[in-house]
């Protein structure tokens, strides 16, 4: 069997230092980070219209119903991107990694359903005890997974990869899921048409590789496609990147050990998710204007806003380790033999940090309404607050597992 030419063809993203760099996860997270903070200190100075007016500016061809603002390319387009390497991640953990044992790949899926459950659950008893608004009860239910492991990788050096690989299954489930409440609660109307369209790119996609024809005159435009399609149907466009993931294959044909086409497009699209895609999106997604510390103060007094804070920072830690530890106590499915429970607490309160989605729900629940601005304290309030608590108690465990690691000999992880 003759090797793809792209495993053949030295490229930039394969051989360049630079690429080497981006594909290492803390520095990723720094980007990630470091965009967040320049939106935000941004946002909050005399030239927060400057910015306003750049996510605000729009491009793309009217026809297709494609003209979207710089913030809605990042949102939907390039973190489609991100979506693409996860979804490949995630089907080589299922296929050849750690999530191949049934009995470890439920409890994510479980601690996913249980992390939307309990906060929305929170939210709800807060605002009926203040007489709020229901309306948002699935703001607190979303994880952001660029930002909750872009966190982990920043904190965590020598945490198992074990924890990664939870999170990560974690954050894709819970965004499928939050997308899932998206289409049936809040968005007006879903164009199953369209929908059912984009499976057809999807599946030539899926052909392609599977056949290990890996051209990127072919496999680039149905991607493109299949995008453009299930974003005109009214489902979030980063779902086409996930799908189009799966397709991959992980193993290679001749069965031989190495690495498979799965890895291989892995490597190759990395360094533009990590080095690109992900801290533009951060950048446009983490502008909030706060309103000084009188507009802080009088948003975090809205039952809204006190209802996603506690949904994020409480709601989400206990509905991810309850379900978590039910499920492993009176099933077969089984904890990584890496972790320790108190890792997956850590990992849970990651599991707050909302941004991206939780915004998103504010957005289609109070459209228009005072509410609007008190969700998106709420969201970064919350977030903020289950980062720095996640961040105290998984920096105490990166310090027992950097002993270990010394004590055994062993080279930290690459991340």
């Amino acid at each position: 069997m003759s090797t793809p030419r792209m495993f053949q063809r030295a490229s930039f993203l394969e051989s360049s230092r630079i690429a080497d760099i981006l594909r290492a996860e803390t520095v990723g997270g720094l980007l990630v980070i470091g965009a967040a903070l320049i939106a935000i200190v941004w946002t909050n100075t005399p030239w927060s219209d400057a910015y306003a007016d750049l996510r605000a500016w729009t491009l793309g061809p009217d026809s297709l119903h494609l003209r979207l603002s710089l913030s809605g390319w990042a949102s939907d387009g390039l973190l489609a991107i991100f979506f693409f390497v996860a979804g490949l991640e995630l089907k080589r953990e299922f296929v050849a990694g750690d999530l191949r044992d049934r009995r470890q790949a439920a409890l994510p899926v479980a601690a996913a359903v249980g992390g939307m459950i309990v906060p929305a659950g929170v939210y709800t008893l807060v605002n009926l005890a203040a007489d709020g608004d229901l309306s948002g009860w699935a703001i607190p239910t979303a994880t952001d997974i660029a930002f909750a492991v872009a966190v982990l990788a920043v904190i965590g050096t020598h945490l198992p990869s074990g924890l990664r690989t939870f999170l990560l299954a974690l954050a894709v489930v819970d965004d499928l899921l939050a997308i899932t409440v998206i289409a049936v609660f809040y968005t007006e109307e879903l164009h199953v048409g369209w929908l059912l369209l984009a499976l057809v790119p999807i599946a030539a996609f899926g052909v392609l590789v599977q056949r290990r024809i890996t051209s990127p005159w072919l496999l680039v435009p149905l991607a493109v496609v299949a995008w453009a399609l299930v974003h005109a149907s009214g489902v979030h466009a980063t779902v086409a990147g996930v799908l189009l993931g799966f397709t991959v294959p992980v193993l290679r044909r001749d069965g031989a050990d190495g690495r498979g086409l799965a890895e291989h497009l892995e490597h190759l699209v990395r360094p533009i998710s990590a080095g690109v895609a992900v801290p533009v999106f951060a950048f446009f997604a983490a502008g909030v204007h706060l309103g000084g510390w009188n507009g802080l103060g009088d948003a975090l007094t809205d039952p809204v806003a006190l209802g996603v804070v506690a949904g994020l920072v409480l709601g989400k830690p206990v509905g991810i380790s309850a379900a978590t530890w039910v499920l492993a106590r009176y099933t077969h499915a089984a904890l990584d033999d890496e972790l320790a429970w108190i890792d997956v607490v850590g990992m849970a309160m990651l599991g707050g940090i909302g941004f991206t989605v939780a915004l998103l729900i504010g957005e289609l629940a109070y459209a228009g309404s005072a509410s609007a601005e008190h969700v998106t304290v709420g969201v970064l309030v919350g977030s903020i607050l289950a980062a720095g608590l996640a961040a105290a108690v998984l920096r105490r465990r990166n310090t027992v597992y950097r002993h270990l690691c010394v004590e055994e000999g062993e080279p930290a992880p690459v991340r």
